[in-house]
């Protein structure tokens, strides 16, 4: 049966199916699941198979997100399924992950001692690469500085059967969505923006590396079945609204956390007005709404990409399974939004969180009205939300028609091509040197800016400016570690329009620029391509296909590195209550994973905890005292920085607990938000509320994610408390616990929480980690 919501919708769409299940010998065909593996093959036949028996069990209409997640499940006879309350155990059909990650991935496959992956897995170069100065110097700087990471992914990537992109290929969203996206499978991967993928149909979700391992490992992955919340678009998209504005508009209905739980699927007449890579950049940026994933049904424009990116036989297969790739007839949401493309203006998003959506015409008055800096000193576009060729080639447009009124960007002007494929073509077709011709940098094929690679120059860290980009997050410092600069999230059309004008008040709908002739003008409404008529040049090529017997590649991690270390197993619970253990910190607002464990230039040491632990909530804003990276060492009664106190306390046996406000840990999918506070000493997380990912890290770490059950309880905390959770003995799913509270001033008190650890995570606490009761149960039956 449905779960208990308590607003329901009934999904209109032209092209919703009926319940009638098709007979189907579509298993009968072979079709290879991409052009770069050899002898994996689409399996929608276990999909038909699957559905069959789930249909026979819930006898309701399903939902697309319902058929491609239940289409997955390991046992269809005899799992529970209820949305938003059973775990599901899923087969997913491949594995992502990128540079940043994987090294934490491969580290802890490696502890498993398998001979391959048991599904087909990419590794994706792209975060290591720092934007300084330009795309080829970049590069090649990376290359030289990283070169010890490069070499063991790559050698890590032969031995196990992964297939490698080097740097320089690309953002992985982008290159997924060119080479392994299919309409109907599942991947997972470990970047939280894997939903990208959802433009062509996949179910693809963003997780930490633990659950990659488990799939890599040949281990069911476990979700809780996700709720589901249907957007209806309606009328057609024109002019300055693009589907970079769908997802803004969304963010600021649903808010940071309003997707939690929830896997968003759009459907309706409207999505035949978007391409398939703006389906991608919706897709892509639902993860600021804490979705689970976004898609969208197969239709023709999905199909031409495909087809444009040489995988007919993908399309072609992909329409005979078309029954299973929509929406039943009747299929009910848990929640309902509907949006109007026709009359969808454009939005601008922030600063300091992606969910405060200001339309256009409104955002002049507000950059008044809350002295935002009204300068605009850099607008960026690109990145994995906004790369496309069709983005390019607008943006171009843009910057094609103001040269031709003699201006040059006023602003800083940066570009990152998506991939190694898009910034060949918009080479080919002109587009660079019409970025370049207006004082724009084209930077590296890489993530750059987005996730903090960027040496920024312009401005002095503490000084408050503001930026615009097309990107997906605009968190406190992200892009450039200044807390002060104001970030704003746009289409990459507002953002190429508003360099030229070098302010946030410009509106390029109503406001004109004036031209090198003194002549006012206004911009054109943007034109682009969907898709390069002479179709896309693949560029260098950056590909490493694993040979066919990797046994004896050799995988060496220099135990002297700065930048790789071997895991360590974590102890095992002890099978007593936590006892008097210190508050690390009392985390104030918003504690991303960004202010968990900061990228920027600690992306380097993603492959060595011992050195990542450095940076642990060094962000986080302590609730007594309003600082970051300040906490009282209770045992010295010092003040010190964050990992350092950590330390301490691990270091003389005592265990910590750290406490948090709504939506801890929301963002990037970064298991390191996890394994650091638990390298650390750290055994409890206590919050209002967690964000999806980050409270399955902690538990796959063997930490406890506990939820205050009253969210008042809070207050209670100081960060010189000493908390006490008893009651580990008795622990059952679904059972509270009880926390005591010892004062600095000897004063007691006590508070409930409760937590969503089923019965097989209990066991990983039992057992340290996930990956230890993995490394028992492999033990076990091989004695």
């Amino acid at each position: 049966m449905l779960s208990r919501v308590s607003l329901r919708a009934v999904a209109r769409s032209p092209l919703a199916r009926g319940m009638a299940t098709v007979k189907s010998s579509i298993g009968d065909k072979k079709v290879a699941m991409s052009n770069l593996e050899q002898g994996k093959y689409i399996n929608y036949q276990r999909i038909e198979d699957n559905l069959q028996v789930v249909r026979a069990r819930l006898n309701r209409p399903l939902t697309l997100a319902e058929k491609i997640v239940y289409g997955h499940l390991d046992n269809p006879h005899e799992q529970e399924i209820e949305r938003g309350v059973s775990y599901l155990k899923l087969r997913p059909d491949r594995v992502a992950c990128q540079d940043a990650t994987a090294q934490m991935a491969i580290l802890q496959f490696m502890s498993a001692g398998l001979p391959q992956t048991a599904v087909p897995t990419s590794v994706h170069c792209d975060h290591l690469i720092q934007a300084q100065v330009g795309g080829p110097k970049d590069l090649a700087r990376a290359i030289n500085i990283n070169k010890e990471v490069y070499d063991f992914l790559a050698t890590a990537c032969a031995k196990y059967g992964i297939g490698f992109w080097k740097p320089g290929s690309g953002i992985i969203h982008q290159i997924i969505l060119e080479n392994y996206a299919v309409p109907g499978l599942m991947m997972i991967g470990t970047d939280s923006h894997t939903p990208n993928a959802g433009g062509l149909g996949m179910v693809a979700c963003g997780v930490g590396g633990a659950d990659a391992v488990d799939v890599m490992a040949n281990i069911p992955w476990e979700l809780k079945a996700p709720k589901v919340i249907g957007v209806y678009l309606d009328g057609k998209m024109s002019g300055w609204t693009t589907p970079k504005d769908v997802i803004l508009k969304v963010a600021g209905i649903l808010t940071v956390k309003g997707g939690t739980g929830a896997i968003i699927e759009y459907h309706g007449p409207g999505v035949e007005s978007l391409s398939a890579t703006g389906m991608a950049t919706i897709c892509n940026m639902g993860a600021e709404i804490g979705a689970t994933t976004s898609l969208f049904p197969y239709n023709h424009r999905m199909k031409s990409y495909l087809e444009a990116t040489g995988r007919s036989e993908i399309a072609a297969y992909a329409q005979e399974f078309n029954h299973n790739l929509q929406p039943d007839q009747g299929s009910e949401y848990d929640q309902r939004i509907e949006i109007n493309l026709s009359e969808l203006e454009p939005y601008v998003n922030g600063p300091f969180t992606p969910d405060l959506a200001t339309p256009i015409s409104k955002f002049a008055a507000e950059v008044k009205k809350n002295s935002w800096p009204q300068e605009l000193k850099v607008g960026l576009i690109g990145s994995c939300t906004n790369s496309s060729y069709e983005d390019m080639s607008r943006s171009a447009h843009i910057a094609r028609e103001a040269k031709e009124h003699g201006l040059d960007a006023k602003a800083k002007f940066t570009i990152t091509p998506g991939s190694e494929q898009v910034r060949a073509t918009i080479a080919r077709d002109g587009f660079v040197d019409t970025f370049e011709s207006i004082g724009g940098v084209v930077l590296a094929n890489a993530c750059g800016p987005c996730i903090g690679q960027w040496d920024r120059r312009d401005v002095k860290k503490g000084e408050a400016n503001s930026i615009i980009t097309s990107y997906n997050r605009n968190f406190t410092g992200r892009n450039d570690a200044n807390p002060a600069t104001h970030a704003f999230v746009a289409s990459p059309d507002l953002v190429t329009a508003m360099v030229f004008a070098g302010d946030l008040t410009f509106n390029p709908l109503t406001d004109s620029l004036k031209g090198a002739d003194g002549k006012e003008f206004k911009f054109s409404e943007p034109a682009g391509f969907e898709l390069p008529a002479k179709g896309y040049d693949a560029g260098e090529n950056t590909f490493q296909a694993p040979p066919k017997d990797g046994t004896t590649v050799q995988v060496a991690v220099d135990p002297k590195s700065d930048r790789l270390q071997l895991l360590k197993p974590f102890a095992p619970w002890d099978g007593k209550d936590i006892v008097d253990a210190p508050v690390l910190i009392k985390a104030k607002g918003k504690c991303t994973t960004d202010h968990i464990s900061a990228g920027g230039p600690w992306l380097k040491y993603r492959g060595h905890l011992e050195n990542i632990s450095q940076n642990c909530l060094i962000g986080a804003i302590n609730a007594d005292s309003g600082e970051a990276n300040k906490v009282l060492n209770q045992v010295t009664g010092e003040f010190g920085p964050v990992p350092t106190v950590g330390a301490y306390y691990r270091d003389h046996g005592i265990p910590w607990v750290v406490v948090g406000d709504e939506n801890y840990g929301e963002g990037s999918s970064r298991e390191h938000a996890a394994l650091e506070p638990r390298f650390l000493g750290g055994r409890a997380v206590i919050c209002r509320s967690f964000a999806r990912i980050h409270e399955t890290n902690l538990k796959k770490q063997g930490m406890l994610p506990l939820w205050f059950k009253n969210a008042a309880d809070y207050d209670k905390i100081k960060g010189s408390d000493k908390l006490s959770i008893v009651g580990l003995n008795e622990f059952a799913p679904g059972k509270d616990l009880t926390v005591k509270i010892k004062h600095e001033d000897g004063s007691t008190d006590e508070f409930l929480v409760t937590s969503s650890i089923n019965a097989g995570q209990w066991e990983w606490f039992k057992a340290g980690s996930a990956l230890n009761l993995m490394a028992a149960q492999a033990k076990a039956r091989g004695a």
